[in-house]
């Protein structure tokens, strides 16, 4: 009996279900670089490097191993270029008995996997993804009935499931679940930053540069320089470093944004494990280990543990809850075209031109930049969620559809009109003045409330209000931002009013097809 098993580019892991209690000698392989999924948005250039590039390390890895590889390059004249018509092919060549595969991560690969079987004419085996802490199933039983699906009670619920700095007798590690207000500190100038451990690349990856290079040069961002982990080792030596050198501080600093520092004190560990170089629990155990070792105050460990284990988990989980309709949301009916700067960077607004530019290069930016900076700017100007969404899938190198859309359309547009975030994050400019240095080279006064020299954040941030006040007035958590702008002079109101439309008049749509070929 021949088994097919595909292994997709977010499947990197020995331990991936699909590979389980098969024997090597009963079963074939199949990976597949396809152009579709390179172009179904055009990604960064540097994020199609790194999957490539982590495959075809990870496909030398399985046949050392002792399996048969059918490894299917981009550059094969007979490559189909999609997921079902490469499985079809490989079918007719191998005259598998039957395919097993793991299910897809992203709602659309996994709509294929549906089809497969009508497809080959074959049994085909699905399995659950349990690389994740949380099964589906288990967040399903978490969510039914809820009225709120916040994260903190899914975070809290997920210590106590791993024992993730917990006491014996089932308390939270310094008696508290959060310490999310140690952690809003503005580093002092003059620090020593730690930055990631980079890997040379090797003949492998050089083939791939060389070939994104040829095939997808006219995508965003830039392909040079390339130093990025391509394999389990050096993802966890990548763990190790970020564990010794900069763990220490990631808390207080993790909401701070600096001009030059591209990584601060980030781990930048999330594309090992959204291709499944690193585990969950691996990367949140090297964590905790520093704490009880001394090596990493409590504040920064729990911060990472409740990045991996509660943000990143619920978020998959309400991707799933609310897919497909979740990815079409729009509660505040925003239409904007996505404006050009996002793209080219050009824009006086120095925190949007910097994170843009650090994208650009880097195909990263941290959880703040995007945020309050680069969501913050969408929501308040009244972007479209889809297109700022697309934006988003296009420029990060650990971007997939069921982590970015839920943060964007959920998190950062309150385009889901707040299953996830309880209140819309938008900000003037004080908070970027408070939390960066961008502020004080910018074209812009951060402190000029209203006119051509004000901050864009600011009058945008009030205007965004006024649109919306029919439906947040009630929230809540705005309440004393309702009861500021209806103290306001009805003069001074329209000039916030005034000054944010003649604004948003000087926006140029970005041009066709930087997301998507065609539109």
């Amino acid at each position: 009996m021949t088994i097919l098993i595909p292994i997709l580019g977010d499947q990197l892991s020995e331990s991936i279900a699909s590979l389980r209690d098969v024997r090597p000698e009963n079963a074939i392989i199949l990976m597949m670089e396809v152009r579709e999924e390179a172009t179904y948005v055009r990604h960064h250039k540097k994020k199609i490097a790194l999957i490539f590039s982590a495959m075809r390390h990870f496909a030398e890895a399985l046949r050392g191993a002792g399996w048969t590889v059918d490894y299917v390059r981009l550059d094969d004249p007979a490559n189909c270029h999609g997921f079902t018509a490469e499985l079809r092919r490989a079918a007719e060549r191998h005259r598998p008995d039957r395919i097993r595969v793991t299910a897809a991560a992203e709602y659309r690969v996994r709509a294929m996997q549906d089809e497969w079987s009508d497809r080959t004419g074959l049994p085909v085996e699905i399995l659950e993804d349990d690389r994740f802490v949380c099964s589906l199933n288990d967040f399903y039983t978490w969510a039914q009935g809820r009225k709120e699906h916040r994260l903190e009670y899914f975070y809290r619920d997920m210590r106590r499931r791993t024992g993730l700095l917990m006491t014996p007798d089932g308390k939270p590690e310094g008696g508290q679940w959060n310490y999310d207000k140690d952690n809003r500190e503005r580093p002092p100038r003059g620090l020593n930053y730690p930055t990631p451990e980079r890997f040379a690349p090797d003949e492998i990856t050089n083939d791939v540069l060389a070939l994104v290079a040829t095939e997808f040069g006219d995508h965003f961002g830039d392909l040079a320089p390339f130093e990025l982990p391509v394999t389990r080792e050096q993802a966890r030596r990548a763990l190790a470093h970020f564990v010794a050198t900069a763990l220490p501080d990631f808390g207080r600093y993790q909401d701070a944004m600096v001009a030059g520092q591209d990584y601060l004190y980030h781990s930048a560990l999330s594309p090992y494990l959204n291709l499944g170089l690193l585990e969950p629990m691996e990367v949140c155990e090297a964590a905790v280990a520093a704490y009880e070792r001394g090596d990493a105050p409590l504040n920064s460990v729990e911060g990472f543990v409740r990045q991996i284990i509660g943000w990143r988990e619920y978020i998959r989980g309400m991707y799933w809850w609310d897919m497909p309709e979740f990815a079409g949301r729009n509660a505040l009916a925003a239409d904007r075209p996505l404006p050009e700067f996002y793209w080219t960077g050009k824009t006086d607004m120095r925190c949007l031109a910097e994170s843009i530019g650090q994208t650009k290069r880097e195909a990263y930016a941290h959880h703040i930049q995007r945020l309050m900076v680069l969501g913050n700017f969408a929501l308040i100007a009244g972007v479209s969620p889809q297109a700022i969404s697309d934006w988003f899938l296009v420029v990060y190198f650990d971007a997939y559809e069921w982590v970015e859309l839920p943060n964007v359309i959920g998190m950062s547009q309150f385009a889901d009109g707040g299953m996830i975030a309880s209140k819309p994050y938008a900000s003037g400019g004080a908070y970027i003045n408070r939390m960066s240095d961008y502020c004080g080279r910018c074209r812009y006064d951060v402190k000029q409330k209203t006119g051509p020299d004000a901050c864009p954040f600011n009058a945008l941030y009030w205007d965004f209000l006024a649109r919306h006040e029919t439906r947040l007035r009630g929230n809540m958590r705005m309440g004393n931002m309702y009861a500021t702008w209806r103290r306001m002079p009805e003069s001074v109101r329209a000039e916030y009013r005034s000054s944010a439309a003649a604004f948003l008049e000087t926006l140029e749509p970005a041009a066709p097809g930087w997301a998507r070929a065609g539109d």
